[in-house]
């Protein structure tokens, strides 16, 4: 079975798998990590806390920035209040995919 990659390349950018830990005490990506399920996922730790979007919204400001794309073309597709997370981001998705790689 082939190793499938944390993220999926779209029609109009990527979408990515995120394993997130609130209140981690700073705002980072720690590489990726294999699911029980099989999946991997980016894992990537915020100091925001989970409540009112607070943790979702800092994701995605940490998500721009590393993949240097507007916040604006980052969206929550799923998994709003669960630790597992897919953000789906407009763009170059060869581009992104390339920076998602150097993570």
């Amino acid at each position: 079975m082939a190793v499938q990659a944390a993220w999926t390349p779209t029609d109009d950018g990527v979408t990515v798998s995120v394993r997130a830990t609130p209140r981690g005490g700073r705002d980072a990506v720690e590489g990726i990590v294999e699911l029980a399920d099989g999946r991997r996922a980016l894992k990537a730790r915020v100091s925001a806390a989970p409540e009112d979007g607070k943790a979702n919204a800092a994701l995605a400001r940490l998500l721009a920035k590393l993949l240097d794309v507007p916040v604006a073309k980052i969206e929550l597709a799923s998994g709003a209040t669960a630790r597992l997370k897919t953000f789906r981001i407009s763009g170059d998705a060869a581009a992104i995919i390339a920076k998602l790689m150097a993570l």
